[in-house]
């Protein structure tokens, strides 16, 4: 995936989905769910259990055109193994050593950053868009701050992200959001109580912001 291709769905689809969670085959359902559903950029943690593996046996099902990332991506390594699982866009938590890695095999990047330095690092290193982490309830304060500096940086909010704020959000100017636990509750974890009408009202919200 060409970062300009990363950076065209986001501005197209508006949501990125995280699916992090302790039961592999219950997050491959989450994930096959998802994208199945209309959530196209869905994120897989590698903080998850057996994550990896997760990506890779979502790849086989949904094929090479699936927008599957990495998340929770700190090294060198990390980057690596999960080109090789089939991801094709990593997110990272921070500027680390990750988003020189992932740029240097040929993925784009959603950096994380927080503070206007952060910002010009994650830049500096290659990132396609800033993953603004932890965005929390200050989230559309912070993202107009930044963006009086950075008006042309695409802002990815993630953290605390429920649909209302994700409607604001996308109002003030974030190029999309990434939004894990409340869209994806606790179906990674093998309850996925819920579930469909969340996707549903998420869709929604991504659709009017389109």
């Amino acid at each position: 995936m060409e970062p300009h291709e990363l950076l065209h769905a986001l501005q197209t689809q508006r949501l990125v989905a995280i699916v992090r969670g302790s039961d592999p085959d219950a997050a491959l359902d989450t994930v096959l769910n998802l994208v199945r559903s209309g959530i196209r950029l869905v994120e897989v943690s590698l903080s998850g259990a057996e994550a990896l593996g997760v990506i890779e046996r979502a790849r086989r099902a949904l094929g090479d055109d699936a927008l599957l990332g990495a998340g929770t991506v700190l090294t060198a390594e990390d980057a690596r193994r999960a080109a090789d699982a089939g991801a094709v866009y990593t997110v990272t938590p921070g500027v680390t050593e990750a988003v020189r890695a992932s740029r240097a095999i040929g993925l784009p990047v959603l950096a994380g950053a927080l503070t206007p330095t952060e910002v010009v690092a994650a830049l500096a290193e290659g990132a396609t868009a800033v993953k603004l982490f932890p965005a929390g309830s200050g989230g559309v304060e912070l993202l107009r701050a930044l963006r009086g500096p950075f008006p042309r940086v695409p802002f990815v909010p993630v953290g605390g992200i429920d649909d209302a704020r994700a409607r604001d959000l996308l109002a003030a100017g974030a190029v999309a959001v990434g939004v894990g636990s409340p869209l994806v509750g606790r179906a990674a974890d093998g309850d996925a109580t819920g579930l469909t009408e969340r996707i549903a009202a998420f869709r929604a919200l991504a659709e009017e912001a389109a």
